[in-house]
């Protein structure tokens, strides 16, 4: 199968962080799903859509001089770990054997891939055999990332949740320009009426339809309008799509002028915001709630929420709070910090072309949790670099949805979820349901019927990791006390545990939590 790799040129002085565009992270990214991923769990053409992420290692090329500040830096930049999927299980369909996936949205399943990889270049390193990405750490046992390597985040879309509530503006295309951060971090600021994406075309009537700025063309009966800007299609609804922004569904003119104007905004240059996308995922207990009133008075942002189920409430966090999360305890989760002296962050974050804003993302991924203090040695919030691609997926709800215009039926979401990892063996794994693609009722049992990147699969690598090292080289967190269960080596990796402990402390209370009898599988 072919792995991707792309070599850039950058000047000398440029930093690691500088060494690459968001539209180079983009093209990298689209390209490797097209060619190294085979067609299936892909969508069904013109008829299903679905998101992408991706981990992108950059790393400058080894033995290089740079003794002249005009000379040509080399960096290599691969993707390590890829995702698509847009959907996850509710609470009645959850396991305790750990054997299913509760969370396939794609930055979920990008992550869990990336946990792969990084076991596998734990392997590499534990036996001294080839290069690995990890180098020996100042305590026994332990491992930290290379200091010249670093790792890129990539969705084609705007992650579900606090992030997606993103502002809309009067007879603005989207994606909408960024707004002022006083708009962005107002916790009063919610979106607009009727969530149904049926009727979404029926959004602001107040409109000139022959206005040169937006046409709006009309598809079948219940389908959602596209937009035609200067001769290019954008969609104006994401209707039931589980992750990333829903724009409402009402028109302004519903609205009296007293009312509108009590619950709009302005963004910079004057431009009104007269309502803002909206996200499916809700608010868990705890939190305020949004309160559901007209026009960009809908949503409180700054909020923990889960994402949406089909009846049955789902106990997944949002993709928006998940990476927050990461922000701060690294991707890595607790089992790897065993082996790790620091976490492994993200520098940085792009998004492909979608409804965005700057202000909205830099809320949810950082702002949220900056004031965040008292975390263990090695852990702290990141100021992770956001940026935004104007390439679009093409496979994405957006861009299927002006392909197939004049095809009969309804876009639906593809119902698969696809894993990858740069890893040798088996790297590609598809899911459905979170069960491999295919598998049935009776062979549920069964541990060839399970995701390689489920709790309990990447358990068993990281307990075939440890019984590779002689337990004299094990790291202390290992050597305490006599551990068994998944829950028993989770809580035993403590800066881990006292990090995310001081975060829910203080700024994530509300986080939803699996029960322990969850994680009681050996």
């Amino acid at each position: 199968m072919l792995h991707l790799r792309e070599t850039t040129f950058f000047w000398a002085p440029a930093p690691a962080q500088t060494m690459w565009t968001a539209d180079e992270i983009a093209h990298l990214c689209y390209e490797h799903y097209r060619t190294s991923l085979p067609k299936q769990g892909k969508p069904e053409p013109h008829r299903e859509w679905t998101l992408l992420a991706a981990v992108v290692k950059i790393q400058p090329i080894a033995d290089q001089t740079c003794d002249s500040p005009d000379k040509l830096v080399q960096v290599t930049k691969e993707v390590v770990s890829m995702g698509t999927g847009t959907k996850c299980i509710g609470q009645s369909k959850m396991r305790k054997s750990g054997d299913i996936l509760n969370d396939s949205h794609a930055e979920v399943i990008a992550r869990r891939s990336l946990q792969r990889y990084l076991l596998h270049q734990l392997h590499l390193v534990a036996d001294m055999k080839q290069d690995s990405i990890f180098v020996p750490g100042a305590q026994r046992g332990l491992w930290k990332l290379r200091p010249d390597l670093l790792f890129v985040f990539f969705s084609s879309h705007t992650p579900c949740g606090d992030a997606s509530i993103i502002p809309m503006l009067e007879f603005e295309d989207q994606p909408c320009c960024p707004v002022s951060t006083n708009w962005a971090s107002n916790s009063s600021v919610k979106a607009s009426g009727n969530l149904e994406a049926e009727a979404a075309e029926d959004k602001r009537k107040c409109e000139d339809p022959d206005s040169p700025m937006t046409k709006k063309i009309r598809l079948e009966p219940g389908t959602p309008a596209t937009e035609v800007t200067n001769g290019v299609a954008h969609r104006q609804s994401f209707g039931n799509q589980e992750s990333g922004p829903i724009p409402p569904s009402v028109s302004s003119s519903n609205l009296t002028s007293e009312e509108l104007a009590a619950v709009t905004g302005m963004a910079p240059g004057g431009a009104k915001v007269v309502d803002v996308y909206r996200t499916g995922a809700k608010c868990v207990p705890g939190e305020d709630g949004d309160l559901g009133m007209p026009g960009a008075a809908y949503h409180q942002v700054g909020l923990l929420r889960v994402k949406p189920g089909r009846g049955d409430r789902t106990c997944s966090m949002s993709c928006s709070d998940k990476l927050a999360r990461w922000n701060i305890l690294g991707c890595q989760g607790a089992l790897l910090m065993h082996f790790l002296e620091e976490p492994i962050y993200l520098s940085a974050v792009v998004i492909g072309k979608c409804p965005y804003s700057q202000e909205a993302m830099q809320r949810a991924l950082i702002g949220r949790c900056q004031n965040v203090s008292a975390l263990p040695k090695g852990f702290g919030v990141q100021e992770v670099k956001i940026q935004q691609s104007d390439l679009l997926f093409e496979q994405s709800r957006c861009a299927v949805q002006a392909k197939s215009a004049d095809s009969p039926g309804r876009l639906v979401p593809c119902g698969a979820a696809i894993s990858w990892s740069a890893v040798p063996e088996q790297p590609l794994d598809v899911t459905a349901n979170g069960f491999p693609q295919g598998a049935t009722k009776k062979g549920l049992r069964s541990r060839q019927v399970r995701s390689r990147i489920s709790k309990v699969e990447l358990f068993r690598s990281f307990q075939k990791l440890l019984s590779s090292i002689s337990e004299d080289k094990w790291p202390d967190s290992l050597r305490v006390r006599k551990l068994e269960t998944y829950q028993d080596y989770k809580e035993a990796a403590s800066a881990y545990q006292e990090a995310w402990s001081a975060l829910r402390k203080q700024a994530f209370g509300s986080w939803i939590r699996n029960p322990p009898d969850y994680h009681q599988f050996k």
